[in-house]
């Protein structure tokens, strides 16, 4: 095994311990909640992303217009 892998290893070992720790502490619930919190910034992000690139292209289109 590579020094490469087992740090990976490891990381992988600390990281579903500490999983487990919080879920022991804080229950299922608190991850569905991020994860429901999460989805809801994402889904805001990409309509903040669609609407500025729908600003963008009309104000393209009217640019234009004007030459």
């Amino acid at each position: 095994m590579s020094v490469r892998d087992a740090g990976r290893l490891g990381g992988l070992k600390g990281g579903r311990k500490g999983g487990l720790a919080v879920k022991a502490e804080r229950g299922v619930e608190f991850f569905q909640e991020i994860g429901r919190l999460g989805g809801r910034r994402v889904r805001d992000l990409i309509a903040a992303g669609l609407k500025a690139t729908e600003r963008q292209r009309k104000s393209h289109k009217l640019s234009l217009r004007r030459d």
